[in-house]
């Protein structure tokens, strides 16, 4: 008896969305390194702890593929392409990537919506909210740049943005106090 409760289809577009979650987590590790090569290091320190929050959404989908009777594929990722040349244009790809990913996540409503799949619709629903908060968090961080000056703002000022996102909260624990057996 077959036990998968997904249709070949909603299933290779949850791989399709894994891989994406996994894309952006390889996304922010860059855009950290980036960060940190420049001497920000809370700017990188919080692209790093979301790059952990990408994959866990990546092993949330996982996790789901499997409870639903399918089989998850880890797929390979290519390397980020983004090597930002100024704090601007880090945080416009941090908004650039997010609005990327929303719509993916509307493709698996719309998808799930047109399959009757009202389990994996209901699931998309976590992610639907969680989008909303990732796109308010980047249109935040290009609104305090803009207020620090933008392109033009004063090393103070780029030192106090930096030192806010170091001190920021985040559910996503730091990357060096994660381990296998605990990895949130």
């Amino acid at each position: 008896m077959d036990t998968n409760r997904l249709s070949k289809a909603m299933e290779t577009s949850l791989i399709k969305q894994m891989t994406k979650e996994n894309q952006a987590s390889q996304i922010y590790l860059a855009l950290g390194i980036w960060a940190d090569t420049k001497g920000y290091g809370g700017v990188s320190n919080f692209l790093f702890r979301h790059a952990q929050e990408e994959r866990n959404h990546m092993i949330k989908i996982m996790m789901y593929i499997l409870e639903r009777g399918g089989t998850p594929k880890v797929e390979a990722v290519e390397a980020p392409k983004v090597a930002p040349k100024s704090m601007t244009e880090c945080f416009d790809l941090v908004l650039k990537h997010e609005i990327d990913n929303t719509n993916a996540i509307y493709g698996l409503v719309n998808q799930s919506m047109e399959e009757k799949d009202w389990a994996t619709w209901n699931f998309a629903q976590w992610f639907v909210k969680e989008q909303i908060e990732e796109e308010k968090l980047a249109l935040d961080l290009i609104d305090k740049l803009k207020i620090a000056g933008g392109d033009r703002a004063s090393d103070e000022s780029l030192f106090n943005l930096d030192k806010y996102l170091a001190d920021a909260p985040d559910e996503v624990t730091l990357a060096r106090e994660s381990t296998a057996d605990s990895p949130e």
